[in-house]
């Protein structure tokens, strides 16, 4: 059980510029098994401002990213609790998860029958973080039952005779999601359900898009160093163009104000990362950053936006782009 609580200094722990008198709690044991990895990271500032205040006092809510795939909600959430020591129970959410699969159920364990606490009771008890990830995807009538646990009352447990569990003062519910819980009006996101708006009420909202130019350029380059490749003027500029590319394909994929978009795949910074990889290992391919950018993107596009995009990429680059 998590309890002994540590100060943070918000300026050298994320990395920021901050006064030095700003701290954040968080958690003195750096051992405990559902902390996430701490992975290079560079914290946007307004959204680190939201996440921290959230987490500081929740004042009763529950909080909800919302924000296009690949843009980085889910890393975060985590690398933000990576550097408090915060324990995270993450689940991704789907149209048959149900509550009690989030409140635990009985399994068999040497032999018999004990019930075993979900995600959703472990956090409320030891003072977790927990995130449902995709959270638009599930049945909104199976997540209004987390109404009164948001609002701070106890999770009753009825199925394991009654167990009453009093929330950790340090218990946090975040929820992320590709829409903001009013349904895709895009369709590109299959699966995506309405939500009660009443259960909605009871968060606070933030946007997180995808980071700048300067910023992915520095996330690119970090992906090259651990690949052992040097970042050379050629690579910097290489990067700077992949990005530019990247940009091009998120404009046409959202569109404009009135009308959808043109593309129905975008790249993410994930995407874009997975592209960067490709291209070195596929080096030695006729194109490699076409061959690569095949296989991190477009295969899975129609033709003729596969078609596009590369004639998108082929603009950038110029000569550099190949045959």
């Amino acid at each position: 059980m998590t309890t002994q609580s540590k100060k943070f200094a918000i300026g050298s722990t994320f990395g920021i510029v901050a006064p030095a008198a700003m701290f954040v709690d968080g958690f003195e044991d750096a051992l405990h098994p559902l902390i996430p990895a701490n992975k290079e990271y560079i914290f946007r500032n307004e959204h680190l401002r939201d996440i921290l205040a959230f987490i500081a006092n929740p004042l009763g809510d529950a909080l909800y990213l919302t924000g296009p795939t690949g843009s980085g909600k889910t890393s975060l959430l985590c690398q933000v609790a990576s550097r408090l020591n915060w324990p995270v129970n993450q689940v991704t959410c789907h149209g048959h998860l149900e509550l009690n699969d989030l409140i635990g159920q009985f399994m068999l364990v040497n032999g018999s029958m004990s019930f075993m606490h979900g995600p959703l009771a472990q956090a409320v008890r030891d003072g977790h973080l927990l995130i449902l990830n995709e959270i638009d995807l599930m049945d909104p009538s199976e997540l209004a039952g987390l109404n009164d646990i948001i609002e701070g009352q106890p999770l009753v447990i009825p199925q394991n005779g009654g167990e009453v569990i009093k929330p950790h003062p340090k218990f946090r519910l975040i929820a992320t999601g590709n829409s903001a819980g009013q349904g895709d009006q895009s369709g590109l996101y299959q699966g995506i359900m309405q939500q009660n708006l009443a259960f909605l009420d009871r968060f606070r909202l933030m946007e997180v898009g995808y980071p700048e130019a300067s910023i992915e350029k520095s996330i690119l380059q970090a992906a090259l160093v651990s690949m052992g490749i040097s970042v050379d003027t050629v690579m910097e500029n290489l990067t700077e163009k992949m990005i530019e590319v990247a940009n091009e394909i998120r404009r046409l994929f959202v569109g404009g104000s009135d009308s959808s978009g043109e593309l129905s795949v975008t790249m993410s910074t994930r995407t874009l990362v997975r592209w960067t990889n490709l291209m070195i290992a596929y080096k030695r391919a006729p194109n490699a950053l076409a061959y690569s950018l095949d296989r991190a993107l477009t295969l899975r596009a129609e033709p003729t936006q596969r078609e596009a995009i590369h004639r998108i990429a082929k603009d950038v680059f110029g000569d550099a782009w190949g045959e």
